[in-house]
């Protein structure tokens, strides 16, 4: 079918014409360039429809980029013409495109919704499952179709040699307009003409190809987890591969396919002079890869390595140090990090509720003091209830009251014999009936405001063996004495 707004054969060749201007114009262009942009202007010029004018191209095939594409590249540093890389992610429904700044790496672009695509997550094996494709495609300006049904196309170039080799069988899907899909990607006709012109302008500027990676999903480990008993699991772990290259490095990894199997950045052993060669059914060229140590060691026996001559172990068996004449050094470990380090620092900074009953520690540092006496009393009344009752009892019995000495705020010290309250109470109110006459007997009582000037008695434990403590005038002990 004739599609609308077609060119006529004279503008077909001004369009090749065109190409060829645009290409030697380009400041330092090499041939590569101007051959690439004469193989791009005769794949569009054979893509257009034969007609009774002769060939004819689509004008949306051919339409510049929007002034607002324009700003957006230029805000991000990317050349009009640098190579373009695309990602599709089915679940999420989005198309991605990336493009080349003036660093050389690839940025993201623009994010493209997804109209609409078909069949399930996973790949496509069968022709007619109605599965979009799954995978590593490179698209080649011959795959451009600016005639397509709907508006423009892409095709994907299934089956690739991952699809071959596995048996899979299928042709002609594309990422194309109309937003209908019969296990191809639809776009908008507005959103594939945009893409259609990122890739031209790329394969002016000299992309031969341009690769799209297909993935079920974004790959990352929360997706992974979620369909982990899905039976593509293999499959997708593969891709996953590839994706984390591009990811890490920004560059469009290199594809190869061998044993049935992608293989990502395959590099060719240093010693060797023969290059890797690739075949989708048989075993993998890839040589191990080797970093130069043997193995491991904990820092803790790295005297170990210097041994040299065969050493006993307690049991009496002797052991011989390993010989391997020219293996490299193992890897040694780095120090040991404590995982309860910041949970014990945070400890000391910080005291809980409890932190304060319990944590002897921070007691006995917030007790000493210049001022023994101001110390003794802020420690005291600062301990809480559990420091004081699981306290040690040596603690307890350090600091004394003093026997027969009356402390100021603190009540005496019960005496050994029981005395009725009540008639102690009488003796101290009442008049005393029986005078001591005796010589040491003191005149007359010292008043009860001097009781302060008794705190600073020596204590009984430095009394001569045999002498009594000293007992404060006007007491009951004095006067009971005088009666006996």
């Amino acid at each position: 079918m004739m599609a609308r707004g077609m060119v006529h054969l004279s503008g077909n060749f001004a369009l090749i014409r065109g190409y060829f201007d645009r290409a030697l114009g380009r400041s330092g262009a090499s041939l590569r360039v101007v051959a690439t942009s004469a193989v791009l202007a005769c794949a569009f010029a054979l893509a257009g429809c034969y007609g009774e004018e002769g060939y004819q191209l689509p004008t949306r095939a051919m339409k510049e980029l929007s002034p607002e594409m324009l700003t957006l590249l230029q805000q991000k540093n990317m050349p009009k013409d640098s190579p373009i890389l695309v990602r599709v992610f089915k679940e999420e429904s989005e198309l991605e495109v990336w493009k080349e700044d003036t660093t050389g790496l690839y940025q993201l672009l623009k994010v493209y919704p997804i109209c609409r695509w078909s069949g399930e997550l996973g790949p496509k094996k069968v022709e007619g499952d109605r599965q979009a494709p799954e995978g590593f495609y490179s698209i080649a300006p011959g795959l451009m179709n600016p005639n397509s049904n709907y508006y423009l196309a892409i095709n994907m170039g299934f089956p690739n040699a991952y699809d071959k080799a596995n048996g899979y069988s299928g042709g002609f899907l594309m990422i194309h307009g109309d937003c209908s899909s019969r296990g191809c990607y639809a776009m908008t006709d507005e959103q594939i003409g945009e893409i259609y012109s990122l890739a031209r302008e790329s394969f002016l500027g000299g992309q031969k190809q341009f690769q799209i990676q297909a993935y079920p999903f974004r790959m990352t480990p929360a997706n992974l987890a979620r369909h982990r008993t899905n039976p593509n699991m293999p499959f997708w772990n593969m891709l996953k591969e590839g994706n984390d290259h591009f990811e890490v490095t920004h560059m469009e990894p290199k594809v190869d396919v061998c044993d049935r199997h992608y293989v990502f950045d395959a590099q060719q052993p240093a010693n060797s002079i023969k290059p890797l060669v690739f075949s989708p059914t048989t075993r993998c060229p890839v040589a191990p890869i080797v970093m130069g140590t043997d193995g491991g060691m904990n820092r803790v026996f790295v005297a170990r390595l210097e041994e040299t001559q065969p050493v006993y172990d307690n049991d009496g068996h002797i052991h011989a140090p390993p010989i391997h004449p020219g293996m490299p050094r193992p890897t040694i470990s780095g120090p040991r990090e404590d995982p309860e380090a910041s949970v014990k620092t945070a400890s000391v900074q910080k005291t809980g509720l409890f932190g304060g009953l319990f944590d002897r520690t921070t007691t006995q540092s917030t007790s000493q003091s210049t001022n023994q006496v101001a110390s003794a009393s802020t420690s005291s009344n600062s301990e809480g209830f559990f420091a004081r009752l699981f306290k040690p009892k040596s603690e307890a019995a350090a600091q004394p009251a003093p026997q027969g000495t009356t402390l100021v705020g603190l009540k005496p010290t019960p005496e050994p014999r029981k005395v009725d309250t009540a008639k102690v109470e009488t003796t101290k109110t009442g008049p005393q009936k029986f005078e001591p006459q005796k010589a040491e007997t003191p005149a007359a009582p010292a008043p009860r405001t001097q009781a302060p000037q008794v705190a600073s008695a020596a204590p009984t434990a430095g009394l001569i063996k045999g002498a009594q403590p000293l007992v404060p005038t006007g007491s009951f002990d004095s006067r009971w004495a005088g009666l006996q």
